[in-house]
């Protein structure tokens, strides 16, 4: 009897070691939408049993909170809408080393031995098919008087997709263009979100350098807004995943990163109108063959953020 009641109680702790171990928390920050991470999170818990604990943001934001937490750190996963914060953080020595067996079928330039894209944004021109402005082609159609004061640009300093575009573009006519966009009255107006916004209301005419999967977004939802990614060439903004070095919960953090690669995360990420990182998973969009992409040195302009955005900051000005 006795050893039947010791046998209970060591199969009952036994019991809640392991569940402990199985509901181990991870924390998650991430400048993707809302609704993916969610959903992410969900899936991973229903399979996994590990509950994660998230912050979404702008890039900008997050960065931020990472630098005032540097005494006490409290992500384990990012989820950049940059592949600058992975190389820099690399570089710092801040990440751990993991490749997931699900990355296999994930195309080698968005890949490397500390980070992975969890999936591949684009850059293109948001227009409201409604707004009475004539459908642009370039870029710089949106500097012509018909876009006289109807032109949102997302904030490059908030946005690390919006930089990456500006950057590129900028460095191929050294910010001519945009002092023809300010010229002809468009504003700087707050990161993706709040750039988009006034445009779907019909406020503005045209977001230049949208966001494209949150157009794709607002229009499969019925929206009078469209996506055009001009024939001159756009960007292209790989979201990479990172497991930070000074997680407790690496084990866990690797889970998620397997969870989100696996087909059933790749499809979550393609159903918020995002390019899947894997190229073997369908999406309803245009993927990166089917875009002209300019050829710009990524490494030579991240060196030169700061300069950048002081630049664009001398353009717009308050704006």
């Amino acid at each position: 009897m006795l050893k039947s009641i010791k046998g209970l109680v060591f199969g009952a702790a036994s019991t809640l070691l392991l569940a402990g171990v199985a509901h181990a928390d991870i924390t998650v920050y991430t400048a993707g939408p809302q609704s993916l991470i969610d959903k992410l999170a969900e899936g991973f818990t229903a399979q996994s049993g590990i509950k994660v604990n998230v912050f979404q943001a702008t890039t900008g934001k997050i960065m931020a909170r990472i630098e005032a937490e540097a005494a006490n750190p409290a992500v384990d996963v990012l989820i950049s809408a940059s592949w600058e914060t992975a190389t820099d953080f690399a570089k710092r020595g801040w990440l751990v080393s993991y490749t997931s067996p699900n990355a296999e079928k994930v195309p080698d330039f968005l890949k490397n031995e500390t980070a992975v894209a969890q999936g591949v944004s684009a850059l293109g021109i948001a227009w409201n098919t409604k707004s009475g402005t004539p459908k642009p082609a370039e870029w710089s159609d949106l500097a012509k008087p018909e876009f006289k004061d109807l032109v949102n640009i997302p904030d490059p300093a908030q946005s690390g997709s919006s930089f990456e575009l500006t950057a590129a573009l900028a460095g191929q006519d050294d910010f001519a263009l945009f002092k023809s966009l300010k010229d002809n009255g468009a504003i700087i107006a707050g990161a993706n979100a709040e750039a988009l916004n006034p445009v779907l209301q019909g406020a503005k005419g045209a977001v230049f350098g949208a966001v494209d999967y949150i157009t794709f977004g607002n229009k499969a939802k019925g929206e009078s807004i469209d996506v055009v990614f001009p024939e001159s060439g756009t960007v292209i903004a790989p979201r990479p995943v990172m497991i930070l070095n000074w997680s407790k919960n690496q084990d866990e953090a690797k889970k998620f990163v397997d969870y989100m690669l696996s087909d059933e995360g790749q499809k979550l990420v393609a159903g918020t109108y995002l390019m899947p990182a894997r190229s073997d998973i369908p999406a309803d969009r245009p993927l990166i063959s089917d875009l002209k992409l300019i050829d710009y040195d990524a490494a030579a302009i991240q060196g030169k953020r700061k300069e950048i955005l002081q630049q664009i900051s001398d353009i717009f000005g308050a704006n």
